[in-house]
């Protein structure tokens, strides 16, 4: 093992970057919760404003990926399509089969310039989590209680607030609504049985509701779906502790783009035209695990330095308090003071295993294992 290599996976190097992250959240929050008194007077500067505060955080987690693990990620898609990555809005629909893949997704939208304008549909409770829930928040995210019945109205209000939206922004969305287990799956399969539709190999039967409702309310301001299917090399299994421990995975991301035009503006007929596109992005992981690759030019959009830069702004910036705060307590020589800042260590242990326990897929989200209480759409 090289000493790089052994850095990345030393604890204290995990407890820096976390550190870095963590306290620039909470700068960022606070900036964030300032600009409050913007949206009255000047909405589109109070967006503007926000767009560039959210990068600082979710740009952390995207260097992670690209610059400490040293991730490659190749895009698989026709030239002409490329060409018009960063320069449009659009809707991103994403299979939801890895730990890291919303990382991937977040990567796709950094390499086109649109990380910190991208959307996401996510649930409501996602609102008040410290750090990245309360940047959605101010960033006009969508959420939802996933309840449909109390979700349309409050679903549909968030996506026409968009579309006004100064920047160009991806709207990034999870049609299966949850990960991939292969408990989840069986019982979507069931589902797919009851309802005559055919069965998946390998995603869930996608969620139609929140999808068509947000193509009709995005019509005219959304010029296309991407339609995204994702996966990794040589079987690779990537997680979050992989990434945050430098081990380096091979991505590779196939992305169709779909002019809004041509999916059907009724909601049954596009709740199949989304039924048909999930039975295509079966038969492409299917081909995918038979011959290694994705159809399409393999293009590698170019890494930006921007969030390797601003990590080192902030970590810089953040740093001398951190070191200054260390060395007068070890030179106080305090048995309370060391054994305080040794809690503080172990409670920063905790944390960050929990924050990355929320991404293992074998904790993730119930959602989908109960057909009796969850509805397909």
């Amino acid at each position: 093992m090289d000493i790089l290599a052994f850095l990345k996976s030393q604890f204290i190097c995990h407890l820096l970057i976390c550190y870095v992250f963590v306290a620039t959240g909470l700068i960022v929050n606070s900036i964030q919760l300032c600009t409050l008194v913007l949206w009255p007077i000047n909405k589109q500067l109070y967006r503007r404003i926000n767009c560039r505060l959210a990068y600082c955080i979710s740009s952390q987690l995207v260097m992670l990926l690209e610059w400490w693990s040293g991730t490659d990620c190749t895009l698989h898609t026709d030239p002409e399509s490329y060409k018009k990555f960063g320069k449009e809005n659009a809707i991103v629909v994403l299979n939801h089969n890895y730990e890291i893949d919303f990382l991937c997704g977040w990567t796709f939208c950094e390499r086109f310039g649109v990380l910190g304008s991208s959307k996401v549909l996510a649930k409501k409770e996602l609102a008040y989590v410290p750090l990245i829930g309360w940047m959605w928040y101010f960033l006009e995210i969508v959420f939802c209680n996933r309840k449909w019945e109390e979700d349309r109205r409050s679903v549909a209000r968030g996506l026409h607030n968009l579309r006004d939206y100064p920047e160009n922004f991806w709207f990034l969305i999870h049609c299966e609504g949850t990960r991939f287990t292969e408990k989840k799956h069986q019982i979507s399969m069931q589902v797919a049985e009851a309802k005559g539709l055919p069965k998946l190999k390998y995603h869930l039967l996608p969620r139609t509701k929140g999808f068509t409702v947000t193509v009709q309310c995005l019509r005219n301001v959304v010029a296309a779906v991407y339609d995204s299917t994702l996966n990794f090399r040589n079987n690779e299994n990537p997680t979050l502790l992989g990434v945050l421990n430098g081990k380096k995975y091979h991505a590779d991301l196939l992305v169709r783009r779909i002019p809004l035009e041509e999916i059907p503006e009724d909601e049954n007929e596009c709740g199949n035209w989304l039924h048909k596109l999930y039975q295509e992005k079966d038969a492409f992981q299917e081909e995918y695990f038979k011959t290694g690759v994705y159809p399409g030019t393999a293009i590698v959009p170019p890494r930006r330095i921007w969030t390797l830069g601003l990590w080192l702004c902030w970590s810089t910036l953040l740093s001398y308090p951190l070191f200054k705060l260390l060395v007068n307590m070890i030179s106080s020589g305090s048995s309370l003071t060391l054994a305080t800042f040794g809690i503080i260590i172990i409670a920063a242990s905790v944390g960050v295993r929990w924050m990355i326990g929320v991404t293992e897929i074998n904790k993730g989200s119930s959602y989908g294992n109960n057909v009796a209480k969850q509805k397909h759409n």
